[in-house]
């Protein structure tokens, strides 16, 4: 937790140049986060849940939209059909970008795409796409799950609200 706290501070960002308009700017990162899962039976094999999860979200690449973002993610699973959900970034600033999830989210495949729909503050008007899989590191009894993202990719393209560029 100390990490995702100082990587949440003031960025080193000044000496990044600004995007041009309509540039795409790539980033990766790491995403991990806890929360609770309610799991119903759906019949023979099949269950559907319901997941809250808050965590840290650390982005890295000149092409990132900021360094450091809290991060909560609601969603629904059905183990035949995937996983839909809504995630919102918040950044050290208070800026948030907001995002569809959507994807496989069974247990043989559980790879996920985002879309980012928008966003406040520098992240106003921003739009993109980023893409992961979900490693569960823990899940107990209680409902209680821990989880991380593997291979987290994607790209922004800055609104016009920003100037062209996040600060």
């Amino acid at each position: 937790m100390i990490l995702a706290v100082a990587a949440c501070g003031p960025g080193r960002d000044s000496a990044r140049p600004a995007a041009a308009p309509g540039e795409w700017r790539e980033f990766e990162g790491s995403w991990n986060a806890v929360g609770s899962r309610h799991t119903i039976s759906l019949g023979e094999g099949r269950r559907g849940s319901i997941v809250d999860l808050k965590g840290s979200l650390l982005l890295a690449g000149p092409g990132r939209p900021g360094v450091g973002f809290q991060s909560e993610v609601i969603g629904l699973v059905d183990s035949a059909t995937g996983f839909q959900g809504r995630s919102v970034w918040t950044d050290e600033h208070g800026d948030q970008v907001f995002s569809d999830l959507r994807g496989e989210g069974t247990a043989a495949k559980n790879r996920i795409t985002g879309t980012v729909l928008s966003g406040t503050g520098r992240y106003a008007g921003v739009t993109g796409s980023y893409e992961f899989s979900w490693q569960w590191v823990m899940e107990g009894e209680d409902g209680a799950i821990q989880g991380r993202a593997v291979d987290l990719k994607g790209r922004v393209q800055p609104g016009p609200a920003a100037g062209g560029s996040p600060r």
